[in-house]
Order: structure tokens, then C-alpha cells, then sequence
């Protein structure tokens, strides 16, 4: 047998270096279709259910019929970290539009094509969450929420690649997109928060930013830690400014962010609130039942 990891296509199983999709899928040609990204610690699939639910929102905001039910979607998810004994993996859920011809026609796909991997991930630098990451500002803007919203967890990221490539160029950790009108969306695949005089402010999700689901388990916390959170604009002033700042993301979880565009936040180094806040993101990921077992 072999020892490759297993992956998902529409109902069959084939190994890693085998799993592929025909080059007329319409995900391949023009990045039409949805995905997610998602945790699993300790065999269980972190917020599974949240993930799918949104999974399923961006699908219909593209008019795309996915061809299983959620429950359907959810058992593909654990059989496939079943078949690869899966323990602290990373999650890619994709459903792009299917197969069609050079033309971009969605009607030209009669047949979703659906792809689960199970494998591993890492973005961060380093000792990241023990120093904070450096980042900057993009030139490249979010795509406004009347175009290609990042609302929509959809395949085209190029939006996103840009401003990482631009990241990498500067030399600094990641990147932060601003929206239209100049103040901060989101990060290239994060939500970002700063926090000012004890208060937390967090971008809102009309600007074009994704709703993250890391994000909504801080805005929980930090009600039951009787921390002041408000969703606000927040301009590169106010985050020059910040006492402390940091992403949140699936991938990331809670990172500290120490510098942007060579400003440094706060005293440079993790501050308490982010300190507390990761810590008690630790409890919630460790608890079996905020997540779906293998």
C-alpha cells in the first residue's frame, strides 16, 4: 500500500502525486470556485461545522450548487483524515466549478468538482508568536465589495498574492491590504486587530475583508474576558499608534504583529492583552468540544 497521503476527488480517493483535476476545470482557468482552510489538533476538526457553513455562503454568493450536502461535506472531511491517520493537520476544503471549455461560462460546467487534502501547513516565521512579525503596507487595495470581495473565501487570490510578493520584496513578514477609501481590510489571508488604551478595534467585514472564524472565537473571548472589542475603521494612523496589535487566521491562529512599515508597535514585543488573548485561544482549540472528532 501506499504511504502517500490520500486525496479526495469527487468521491474517489488517489495518492498525493496522482490527485488531479483536468486543466478545462473552470477553478484551473479563471479561479472560479470556493475553499477553506481548516485545523485539526488532536483529532478534531476545529469549528468544522463554521468552516463549512461559510464554505457554503461563498458558494451561493457565486451561484455555485455544490453537489453534497453539508452533512455529506462534513463525513468527506473526516474520512479523508481517517484514511491518512491525520493528527494535527491542515485541512483544504476546494470546490471549484468544474469542468468546461475555454470560454468562461459557468454553464459550460455541468459538474462541481470537489477536492479535500489533508496535509500540513506553516506560515509562520520563526518564533513568531514569542517576538511579533514585521509587516507594511500594500500598495495593492482590496477589491471593493461590489467586484471580487474577499467576503467570498473564493480561488482567486491573486489580490492577495500581490501584495505578498510585495511583502517579500520589502523584506518584511507579511503584508496588510488597505481598503478603497485608505483604511486597513485584512491581511494577505488574516484578520487584523489593534488594541488602544485596553480597547480592541477590528476592521469591518463591509470593507471587503473575510468574516474569519478565528476572529469570531476572539470577539467571544474577549466577552467573557470583559474586554471592550468594537468593529471600526481604523486608518494606518491609528495603527502606527496601536499599543499592541496582531492577526488572527486559521493557519496563523494569534500572531503578534511587533512593526509596520518600519513603525514599531507599542515597545516592539507581544503585548498583554495579545499575550492573554493567545493563551486562552490555547483553552478553546484544546477543548473537543468546539470541534467535530475524527
Amino acid at each position: 500500500m501506499s504511504s502517500e497521503l490520500l486525496v479526495y476527488i469527487d468521491g474517489e480517493y488517489y495518492p498525493k502525486s496522482q490527485a488531479k483535476i483536468s486543466v478545462y476545470d473552470h477553478g484551473f482557468l479563471y479561479g472560479d470556485g470556493v475553499f477553506e482552510g481548516i485545523r485539526e489538533y488532536n483529532g478534531i476538526v476545529f469549528k468544522l461545522k463554521e468552516h463549512i457553513d461559510r464554505l457554503y455562503r461563498s458558494a451561493h454568493a457565486i451561484a455555485l450548487q455544490i453537489p453534497l450536502t453539508k452533512e455529506e461535506m462534513t463525513k468527506a472531511v473526516v474520512e479523508t483524515l481517517r484514511k491518512n491517520k491525520m493528527r494535527d493537520s491542515y485541512i483544504r476544503l476546494v470546490v471549484s466549478r468544474g469542468v468546461g471549455d475555454l470560454g468562461l461560462d459557468p454553464r459550460k460546467c455541468p459538474k462541481p468538482t470537489v477536492i479535500v487534502i489533508t496535509d500540513t501547513i506553516n506560515i509562520r516565521a520563526g518564533n513568531a508568536k514569542e517576538t511579533g512579525i514585521t509587516t507594511m503596507f500594500s500598495w495593492v487595495r482590496r477589491n471593493p465589495v461590489d467586484a471580487t470581495t474577499h467576503e467570498i473565501k473564493s480561488l482567486n487570490y491573486l489580490n492577495s498574492v500581490m501584495a505578498k510578493i510585495e511583502a517579500n520584496a520589502c523584506g518584511v513578514d507579511e503584508a496588510i491590504c488597505l481598503e478603497a477609501s485608505g483604511c486597513v481590510a485584512e491581511g494577505v489571508g488574516e484578520n487584523v486587530f489593534i488594541v488602544k488604551n485596553g480597547e480592541i478595534l477590528t476592521p469591518p467585514t463591509a470593507t471587503g475583508a473575510l468574516a474569519g472564524i478565528t476572529a469570531e472565537v476572539v470577539s467571544m473571548l474577549c466577552e467573557k474576558l470583559g474586554i471592550k472589542l468594537t468593529v471600526a475603521n481604523i486608518t494606518p494612523f491609528m495603527m502606527f499608534n496601536a499599543d499592541e496589535a496582531f492577526f488572527t487566521g486559521t493557519a496563523m491562529e494569534l500572531v503578534p504583529i511587533r512593526e509596520v512599515n518600519k513603525r514599531q508597535i507599542g515597545d516592539g514585543k507581544p503585548g498583554p492583552i495579545t499575550k492573554l488573548l493567545m493563551a486562552e485561544f490555547q483553552k478553546v482549540i484544546e477543548n473537543p468540544a468546539n470541534g467535530t472528532r475524527i
